[in-house]
């Protein structure tokens, strides 16, 4: 049982930064992996970033390499997204998802992830 809370969002021009974060509760958060996706309104959900039980493996969208950087403080519970020289196209509500099988390669498809946050809105202004 793992609950996931996100927060960080916000309004920021082209060009900035932001730093998402995605609270855990939950026994297994150590052993999972996480992932970050995002949806803008019309859209479906698509990957961004994941980020496995240990933190020494990550998986990048093509779209946010080298912009976007994913980690994690198991003693905190917590997960962050580094968001660096936001585009307008990055304007999205961004969840945080954990896939409790920890064991299992990366994965870009959120049907492979057990549980959700609630979403934390992110505008990039142009």
């Amino acid at each position: 049982q793992v609950q996931l809370v996100e927060s960080g969002g916000g309004l920021v021009q082209a060009g900035g930064s932001l730093r998402l974060s995605c609270a855990a509760s939950g026994r297994t958060f150590s052993r999972a992996n996480m992932g970050w996706f995002r949806q803008a309104p019309g859209k479906e959900r698509e990957f961004v970033a994941a980020i496995n039980w240990s933190g020494l493996s990550t998986y990048y969208a093509d779209s946010v390499k080298g912009r976007f950087t994913i980690s994690r403080e198991n003693a905190k519970n917590t997960v962050y997204l580094q968001m660096n020289n936001l585009k307008p196209e990055d304007t999205a509500v961004y969840y945080c998802a954990a896939d409790r099988s920890y064991y299992s390669d990366l994965s870009a498809a959120d049907y492979e992830y057990d549980y959700w946050g609630q979403g934390t809105q992110v505008t990039v202004s142009s």
